[in-house]
């Protein structure tokens, strides 16, 4: 007696693992386009008087697989933050915290914008 197992599909054929690969992919840009969102929102909201060379320096690159959302380190940016030396508590600005801000909210909006892009992926997987 033979029996002869035969495997196909999209986990054999290397179409899941090329979806995911894909996914992965998307989904870090989704979610770094959220967090450029919402920086510039912060920003928007926060500054009183604004010049628009700080935002348009505010920028989403590749770093390896990673997505970072930076201000390609802009002399006064780390002012701007409330991170700068010159932030201190005899100081009377605090800086916008625009960035922390934002990363604190993108936290809380990761999981569903990830979620939202793997629907489009998931046929290709099955």
């Amino acid at each position: 007696m033979t029996i002869v197992v035969v495997a196909s599909g999209p986990m054999f054929n290397g179409r899941a693992v090329e979806a995911s690969g894909e996914f992965l992919d998307a989904a870090l840009d989704e979610v770094a386009g959220q967090g450029y969102a919402n920086v510039m929102s912060n920003l928007n909201a926060s500054i009183q008087n604004p010049t628009p060379y700080y935002e348009t320096q505010v920028t989403v690159d590749r770093a390896g697989s990673d997505r970072v959302v930076h201000d390609r380190d802009v002399i006064y940016g780390p002012w701007l933050e409330g991170t700068g030396s010159r932030n201190s508590p005899e100081t009377s600005f605090r800086g916008y915290r625009s960035f922390r801000r934002a990363a604190a909210l993108l936290d809380k909006q990761a999981l569903e914008l990830s979620e939202h892009v793997l629907q489009r992926y998931l046929p290709r997987m099955r």
